[in-house]
């Protein structure tokens, strides 16, 4: 049994992974299935794992056998009428029904994803610009003041320049009124260029390592499937 299983998935995987990589010869209708087969597949996980474990759980079984107080299955309500707002989305006539439901979605989505890049990512950002200039932290890094001062100044001006490459406040030009920047601006903008070309290189390079790390993979599970065969 174990053996029949291990070939069906590994006949299945080899498959799979020759209807993606079709795609090297343009769009063809193998690669499209794949794809269709990969999107359905993670979609219906997902709403399996939206029922079982959201759904169910915290909204259904609680309501239906659970001994809960009027005011606690009345605040259950109001998600459930939530979710039945939203499926008022697949009627085009009942659409507009899901707005309220949605506004509160975005809405809400808005204010953490604000607080959470306040709080996780600029906080920290600017705490780790002044933390880099702290003596103290660096003699426990056995680093010298120079390399301090030099590291601390090019991380400051690689933060201050990339800000100034999104500063978009402009003046007309005394000599022929067209819309400029302030000369320093630009300069300042021109480094901002460079620290993100630097910074997107950086990131591009470890997209392109995971991707061909990925590819390797594959590529090594489709010798291990042919030679089992061998």
């Amino acid at each position: 049994m174990n053996i029949s299983l291990d070939l069906i998935t590994g006949a299945l995987s080899f498959l799979f992974t020759l209807c993606i990589f079709s795609y090297v010869i343009g769009d063809n209708p193998l690669f499209r299935i794949g794809v269709y087969i990969f999107v359905g597949v993670s979609a219906g996980y997902i709403a399996a794992i939206a029922w079982w474990q959201v759904l169910w759980p915290k909204l259904i079984h609680p309501l239906i056998f659970e001994p809960m107080s009027a005011l606690e299955k009345g605040l259950l309500l109001v998600p459930a009428l939530g979710a039945v707002l939203i499926l008022m989305k697949i009627s085009p006539s009942l659409t507009g029904l899901a707005r309220f439901t949605m506004a509160f979605l975005v809405g809400v989505g808005a204010a953490v994803t604000i607080a959470g890049a306040t709080t996780g990512t600029l906080i920290p950002q600017i705490v780790g610009a002044i933390n880099v200039f702290d003596v103290n932290i660096a003699v426990a890094r056995n680093a010298n003041a120079v390399e301090v001062i030099f590291n601390g100044a090019v991380i400051l001006a690689g933060a201050i320049f990339s800000l100034a490459y999104f500063h978009f406040g402009a003046r007309p030009s005394k000599t022929d009124g067209s819309i400029r920047r302030m000369k320093f601006i630009e300069i300042m903008a021109w480094g901002g260029r460079f620290f993100i070309g630097v910074t997107l290189g950086a990131i591009f390079a470890g997209v392109y390592a995971a991707a061909l790390t990925a590819l390797i993979e594959r590529m090594a599970a489709l010798i291990s499937f042919i030679g089992s065969f061998l």
